[in-house]
Parts: C-alpha cells; structure tokens; sequence
C-alpha cells in the first residue's frame, strides 16, 4: 500500500479591503450622491451616541428640534419637516406626551387637527439634547470659514430644494 499523500490547500487570496472613508471612491474621487450618504450615516451615528446621554433618540431629538422651530405643528406637518414617516412621528410624540415634554392642543380652526408644542420639560430636555447636538456641529464646521459654511449651507439647502418631490 502506498502513503496517502495530502495535498496543501492553496493559500486562498486575501478579500480585497474596501478602502476606508476619505479614501478612494469613498473620498475626493467618490460620487457626491455617495459622497452625501456617507456624511450623513457618519454624522448621525456621531449625533446618536452624543445623544445616548440625554435619553433621546435621534428622531426624538429631530421632532423636537422641529417643534421648537415650528411650535404648533401637527403630527403631519411635522413628520414632513422631521423627515420622517407619519406613524413614526406619531409613536415619537406619543412617547414624548407621555414624558412630558410635549402638549397637544386642538387647532382653533380646524378641531380635529391637533397642534403639538413643546413642554418646559420638553425644551429643557431639547437644551440638553443641543448641547450635545452643538458639539458635533462644531466638529462640522471645523476648518471652514464663514464664507464657506455660508456656500456649503446654501448648496445643501438647494439640493433639498431641487430634489423635494413636492
């Protein structure tokens, strides 16, 4: 009988590594589209564990922010400014009527709409939540001058703008 011989398993090539933000196609060579996406899932993750400290959520924070903005808004109105689903906004308010930090009032005009405007509690806990929020606008904004965060809100805002399928 002859020794069964083992064969050595070629070394299989390493995966190819996708390069890491800022490089390659995910920095100056990138899509802006891409580009766009990537900034925004990196800057909310960022606002999401600042806010972990506050006990908001990011869309919690968003609806808040809007209705400090806005006060009055209905749940509607507000989801469309929050960009968020209807019943998301709903679920959030809820929460947040719950807690305190927000109050509904019936719309003078029309009944059945109801209004949403923001508690002590509930712009206190915004004050906190912007706190944290004002930090990474801070790191936002780092190396920019006036001007330029002047073209590059302009640029955004347009592009909301022009997109809007309204």
């Amino acid at each position: 009988m002859r020794p069964v011989q083992r064969r050595r398993a070629a070394a299989a090539p390493a995966a190819p590594r996708p390069p890491r933000p800022g490089e390659g196609k995910r920095g100056a060579d990138g899509h802006l589209a891409y580009l766009l996406r990537q900034a925004q899932a990196a800057a909310r993750l960022s606002l999401e564990r600042a806010l972990t400290a506050t006990g908001l959520t990011h869309p919690q924070f968003v609806v808040l922010t809007m209705l400090k903005a806005y006060p009055g808004l209905s749940g509607a109105d507000c989801a469309r400014v929050a960009l968020l689903t209807p019943q998301t906004v709903n679920v959030i308010i809820a929460n947040l009527e719950r807690d305190g930090a927000v109050r509904r009032t019936p719309h003078p005009v029309h009944g059945r709409v109801l209004q949403w405007t923001l508690t002590p509690r509930g712009r206190a806990l915004l004050a906190k939540a912007r706190r944290k929020a004002s930090a990474l606008e801070r790191r936002l904004a780092a190396g920019f001058g006036k001007r330029d965060l002047a073209t590059i809100r302009r640029w955004l805002a347009r592009i909301a703008a022009e997109f809007h399928p309204d």
